[in-house]
């Protein structure tokens, strides 16, 4: 079973908080609610979060100074924010949303069709990370245990090694249709960004294990995870 990804909510007003429920409802990922910009970083000290929807006027900590915490915190740094506001003032207003940090900035009222596409890029982005990392994690366990022999004096590393490799091809492939998708789309550049991040990532973890066929040497070293 695919395990869900997380986004957080923070709105300090209810109703805002139940129309974000509705619209992103329909992604099917788990929705957690932060009323606050101190409840939002209480949730980030525990939880994974493939996104943050962050509303910029906010009474006490503000947007503006909830991301300048998430982007000092090692842990939350790269997780994308979303910044929502229902006041525009303007380019510079829009440049401090960036600069602390965003992805995007949207103004309210916004197109529910355009958020949750929006949403669903990163979301995507983040469960190709999780199977990337859960490939190298697979691939560690085989280069740590290569010299080990299974039950009866028997070398078994072809095995992982082919589930190994038909795991990251699927990976491989919907990372691809993934970046197809965004340059189809014109999508933000944070987004496209992020993705071809992905994809070097994937590339080094293909050299690895293909490295680790019969015959190809020494062990390589895994691609940095971050």
């Amino acid at each position: 079973m695919v395990q869900k990804a997380k986004i957080l909510l923070v709105d300090d007003r209810p109703e805002n908080l139940l129309a974000l429920e509705a619209i992103l409802s329909a992604l099917d990922q788990t929705l957690v609610r932060a009323s606050s910009g101190e409840e939002a970083l209480k949730a980030l000290l525990t939880d994974d979060f493939a996104v943050i929807l962050l509303d910029v006027q906010m009474p006490g900590m503000d947007g503006f100074e909830t991301a300048a915490h998430i982007k000092r915190r090692e842990r939350t740094r790269d997780i994308p924010i979303i910044f929502l506001t229902a006041i525009n003032h303007g380019p510079h207003h829009t440049f401090r949303g960036y600069a602390a940090g965003a992805v995007d900035y949207i103004s309210k009222p916004f197109d529910p069709w355009v958020l949750r596409a929006k949403v669903s890029v990163f979301v995507e982005l983040y469960m190709k990370n999780c199977q990337l990392r859960e490939q190298a994690a697979l691939l560690r366990l085989q280069l740590e245990g290569g010299g080990k022999t299974a039950v009866g004096g028997a070398k078994e590393p072809a095995g992982l090694l082919a589930e190994l490799s038909a795991r990251l091809a699927a990976v491989e492939e919907q990372a691809e249709a993934l970046s197809k998708q965004l340059d189809d789309d014109s999508a933000d550049a944070a987004a496209v960004a992020t993705a071809a991040h992905l994809e070097r990532k994937l590339t080094g973890l293909r050299r690895a294990l293909d490295a680790l066929e019969p015959g190809t040497g020494s062990a390589p070293s895994l691609p940095s995870q971050n």
